[in-house]
């Protein structure tokens, strides 16, 4: 399971011009990803890293001070782009398999006690933020 985490300073999702997921104050925007093999024993372990990265002001963590985040699925994170122009996406385990992935990845959070906005599974979304440093960082688990 792969996540790309950014601090912000806010962040939201819209689809079809609706939103449905926003942010107001400093926290996390997490895209997620998910390959063959993935597991909800691993979605549980990358929510407890992202929920105890101490990466928000005064390196503190979401846990400590009840930050929210914004979590956004992205099969593109598992893109091969290693030859040609075209990405391969064959990394990328399929919705029927990465969606439920997801869900217990938000589930984990949610259980630890995170307020937690999602985007919208499958859909084209719209993602606006902005990123507070700019601090990105790849958080990457094997099954």
């Amino acid at each position: 399971m792969r996540a790309v985490v950014q601090r912000v300073l806010r962040a939201d999702v819209t689809v079809e011009g609706q939103v449905v997921g926003a942010i107001h104050e400093p926290g996390l925007l997490v895209l997620v990803g998910v390959t063959h093999g993935d597991t909800e024993v691993v979605a549980d372990r990358l929510a407890d890293k992202t929920w105890h990265l101490r990466i928000l002001d005064g390196e503190r963590s979401c846990a400590e001070v009840d930050a929210p985040l914004l979590v956004v699925s992205q099969f593109t994170l598992y893109a091969d782009t290693r030859k040609g122009r075209r990405p391969s996406w064959s990394a990328a385990a399929p919705g029927t398999v990465s969606e439920p992935i997801v869900d217990a990845y938000v589930a984990a959070l949610r259980q630890r006690g995170a307020r937690v906005e999602t985007g919208r599974f499958g859909a084209h979304m719209e993602v606006s933020l902005v990123n507070d440093g700019p601090l990105t960082l790849v958080l990457e688990l094997d099954a």
